[in-house]
């Protein structure tokens, strides 16, 4: 049976480039992320979310998801709403895809939000991507039209590292990318050798 490899960190760890690296090695990946984007788009989903948060985040009737965010990530009971809203859809699209690959001994499942959303129960290992704050913030500032101000609050939606790191068994800092990358040849390394003992 396939094993679930859960991949987390915080907004500006390079969970992405990690996730990137294992594909690169034969693993298949799914970004949660990616799977919730195309969810948003369709028309159920999105008749959901102009039923909480009203036409105004709606601009020739397209989401905008930078006006979005900025509701959702200042105010914690609307994001929860939202997540009501995409979670289990994500859930069901991930399911679908996991059926798809399930020849494969591992998958990456890539999610942000993996502990908050209670997803970590449905993996067998747990990776955490960890990288110094300032490093992290100057990532996501350079990535996306945003400020310092939105960033931090973002970070404080999340788990920190600490909690995330005590629910994990592998963390990889991802300061020094050749490093990185170093530690997912090893993390693999020893899922083969987890996955012949067994």
């Amino acid at each position: 049976m396939t094993k679930v490899i859960g991949l987390t960190g915080g907004i500006g760890s390079g969970k992405t480039t990690i996730a990137n690296y294992f594909k690169e090695l034969g693993v298949p990946v799914y970004i949660a992320d990616d799977g919730a984007r195309k969810i948003m788009q369709s028309e159920v989903i999105l008749e959901q979310i102009k039923t909480i948060f009203g036409n105004a985040i709606f601009e020739n009737n397209v989401l905008s998801r930078p006006k979005l965010a900025e509701i959702v990530f200042k105010d914690k009971e609307k994001l929860d709403q939202l997540n009501a809203i995409v979670h289990p859809a994500v859930k069901a699209d991930f399911e679908a895809w996991l059926l798809q690959h399930e020849k494969y001994e591992y998958i990456i499942y890539e999610a942000a939000i993996l502990f908050e959303s209670g997803r970590y129960k449905e993996c067998d290992f747990i990776i955490t991507v960890t990288a110094p704050e300032e490093i992290r913030i100057k990532r996501v500032l350079e990535r996306d039209n945003t400020t310092r101000e939105h960033v931090l609050s973002r970070m404080k939606m999340q788990w920190n590292d600490e909690k995330r790191i005590s629910g994990s068994n592998f963390v990889i800092n991802n300061e020094n990318l050749k490093k990185a990358r170093e530690e997912v040849v090893k993390i693999l390394k020893i899922l083969n050798i987890k996955q012949n003992q067994s």
